[in-house]
């Protein structure tokens, strides 16, 4: 049985090898190249980096964001649903009740949202 586990290790010897020998050629190597002002600098498609590095956004795009994403996701769920609707309304209409439940918990938190102004970029 441990002959089984020789090609194992003997793979994870060699991947071992492999990594420790480029780490050791990447500080060989990259030791030897010329530093300079032009080449330490950030760079940002060919312009010079000058001034604040991110401009500042609203909260309130995080906020659209992250209830785009939410209901976004809340959307996928209701695919697979759907795909299988018929197989699951000749069980009983207890899967048409429990999306409609599903369904009326997303209307109630998108109204929800509404009334806060979630939605309002203006406010």
């Amino acid at each position: 049985m441990p002959d089984q586990y020789l090609p194992v290790l003997f793979q994870i010897l060699i991947a071992s090898g492999f990594a420790v020998v480029v780490l050791a050629a990447s500080v060989v190597f990259g030791r030897s190249a010329k530093r300079n002002a032009t080449k330490d600098s950030a760079y940002e498609c060919g312009m010079l980096p000058v001034g604040e590095g991110a401009p500042r956004f609203s909260v309130k795009f995080y906020l659209v964001a992250m209830l785009f994403v939410l209901f976004d996701i809340e959307v996928v769920f209701m695919y697979p649903w759907a795909l299988q609707f018929r197989d699951l309304i000749a069980d009983g209409p207890v899967a048409l009740a429990s999306m409609a439940c599903f369904a009326g918990v997303l209307l109630v938190a998108y109204v929800y949202a509404l009334k806060k102004g979630a939605l309002n970029w203006r406010a």
